[in-house]
Parts: C-alpha cells; sequence; structure tokens
C-alpha cells in the first residue's frame, strides 16, 4: 500500500453533503414535483447516515447510496400521505369524528402509520380481509363475498394476517 492511500482522507457526511446534497435534491424534487418536500427529505437521508455513523469508505457509489435512503424515506413519506389523507376524507363523511383535537389525531394517523407496517407484505387480498374484519366490522361470510373467495379462504386469510401481525409484535418469542 503507498503512502498516498494511507494519507487519503476518509470519506465524511460533511464532504458527502457538499459534494451531493444537489443532485440528491434536484433528484427528489423531479420525483414528489415540491421542492420544499424534496429539501426535507434531502436532510433527512443525510440525518439517517449521522444516525447509523455507517464508515461511508465502504460505499463505492455514493448516488446509489443516497438514492435507495432518500427513495425509502420517500415511500414512507407517499404513505403517509396517502393514510392522512384517507383519514381525512373519512372525518368529512363522518363530521362528528372531526372534533378530535389535533393530538388525537395525530395519535391516530401514527396507529394508522403502525398498522400499515404490520401489514406490509402481505397479499392485497389477505391485508384486505383482515382490514375489512377489524376496521369495518364485517363478518367473514360478508368478506368472502366481497373477496370473490369462499368462507375458508377468509379464515385463512384472517389466521395468515393476525399470524404476521403477531411475529412483527413479537419478533423474539
Amino acid at each position: 500500500m503507498s503512502n498516498a492511500t494511507l494519507t487519503r482522507p476518509l470519506p465524511s457526511v460533511a464532504s458527502w453533503y457538499s459534494a451531493h446534497h444537489g443532485w440528491l435534491h434536484a433528484w427528489l424534487q423531479r420525483k414528489l414535483g415540491c421542492t420544499h418536500t424534496a429539501a426535507d427529505l434531502a436532510q433527512d437521508t443525510f440525518l439517517r447516515i449521522l444516525a447509523k455513523d455507517r464508515e461511508l469508505a465502504d460505499v463505492n457509489q455514493p448516488r446509489a447510496f443516497l438514492g435507495a435512503i432518500a427513495h425509502d424515506l420517500m415511500v414512507n413519506y407517499l404513505r403517509r400521505q396517502t393514510l392522512e389523507r384517507s383519514y381525512l376524507e373519512a372525518l368529512a363523511i363522518h363530521p362528528e369524528a372531526a372534533s378530535a383535537s389535533p393530538e388525537t389525531r395525530a395519535v391516530i394517523i401514527e396507529t394508522l402509520l403502525e398498522i400499515d407496517a404490520m401489514l406490509d407484505g402481505l397479499p392485497e387480498k389477505v391485508r384486505q380481509a383482515f382490514l375489512l374484519s377489524q376496521l369495518d366490522g364485517l363478518r367473514y361470510a360478508e368478506i368472502a363475498d366481497l373477496l370473490g373467495v369462499s368462507l375458508s379462504m377468509v379464515k385463512k386469510y384472517m389466521l395468515r394476517a393476525m399470524t404476521h401481525c403477531l411475529q412483527i409484535a413479537n419478533p423474539n418469542p
């Protein structure tokens, strides 16, 4: 190994920020169409790197690495926006629920995000069956009719969803 290799400075988050923040912000802005949200997510990307205290010298392609982190943050942001929009639409249908305090609404949205995260990765019909049962209070026969499947299939869907949620909630039994 040469002396030049030994004395070469290791990349820091600050140097990555200087070199790649503009690119990352522009990339996010193209994806989201909003410069303010893009700026927030670009900052969050670098904060995530700082929080993980990752050795940046091991990363060969900084933009691909940053893009992957930013993409995950963007997906979470968009998922949250969709859930919040759905919640506000539900409030519009049921005005009596709109009287909840902002704190209560925030707790409800966080809970919905946690439920969404728990159900992530399940097949669509399994997730639909679970939500129709737990949120809409439908009986299994009604769910079977809505989804166009047998009653025994709905029972299998529910077992799979419940097992999945328990595994997520208790990863180390």
